[in-house]
């Protein structure tokens, strides 16, 4: 909604600025994006804001709509206005499906919500919109150039996810919530399988069922997730957890 306001904003207060100065009918629209073009390879973000805008409003129904909408898309994204940016690509792809620019529109869409997701201890919102936006991007672009790369943010973002839940499980384990730990190291292992975070994940929930005295299920869970727990280098010590009685670190296992 802020996002749709600020927009809303910014248009109807270039309509009452042209009201004063121009009639949209005399407007030079070809100079006026070139302008705008100008300004935005000058980082001039705000003035090449004001030209495509211009732009925008007036000559949308010729050949220069879509190029306007995409390069005010442009400058919104190149200033760092993310959602901004979002918004117009968004405007392009809905009223202009046919576009040349859907595809680079589309991957730019992609990369704000990539650079708008926050490290893994704050809010994901952002993190799985882009994760959902790349993964469509892969599938209808297939030979897409930005394939590789988009197929790399999936993983590292799936990764920034992985490690929220396996974090939010270590937490409840120092709280001693065991039953809570489990469950957001079982959001690891059913969502986030294929991520950094697995094996730690599996070697939790071990001790999380050793420390809750239910030595069976840990004793079954190590077993059937061994591997897990070899390439952490910590099988000899976990054997020791069951042969002692008690939750011991590498470092006391000689």
């Amino acid at each position: 909604m802020r996002v749709a306001a600020t927009i809303l904003m910014s248009t109807v207060m270039f309509v009452t600025g042209c009201a004063g100065n121009k009639a949209l009918r005399d407007i030079d629209y070809n100079a006026e994006f070139q302008e705008g073009k100008t300004a935005l390879a000058k980082k001039k973000y705000s003035k090449a804001q004001m030209k495509f805008n211009t732009v925008v409003i007036g000559a949308s129904h010729t050949d220069l709509g879509d190029d306007a909408i995409f390069y005010l898309g442009e400058s919104h994204y190149l200033g760092k206005e993310y959602l901004l940016a979002i918004a117009e690509y968004d405007r392009l792809i809905r009223k202009m499906p046919f576009s040349d620019y859907v595809e680079k529109a589309r991957y730019r869409i992609c990369q704000s919500y990539v650079t708008l997701s926050p490290k893994y201890f704050r809010d994901q919102t952002y993190s799985e919109k882009a994760i959902g936006k790349l993964q469509e991007f892969i599938d209808d672009y297939p030979n897409s150039k930005h394939g590789k790369k988009a197929q790399d943010d999936i993983k590292d973002l799936r990764n920034k996810l992985s490690e929220k839940s396996y974090e939010s499980g270590v937490l409840y384990m120092k709280m001693e919530e065991y039953k809570a730990a489990l469950l957001a190291f079982e959001q690891v292992t059913e969502l986030y399988y294929d991520t950094e975070y697995i094996d730690q994940t599996h070697l939790k929930i071990i001790e999380c069922y050793f420390r809750r005295g239910e030595l069976e299920i840990s004793r079954n869970h190590f077993d059937s997730k061994r591997k897990h727990i070899e390439n952490l280098g910590m099988a000899e010590v976990v054997e020791k957890w069951f042969e002692l009685g008690r939750v011991m670190r590498k470092i006391e296992v000689k």
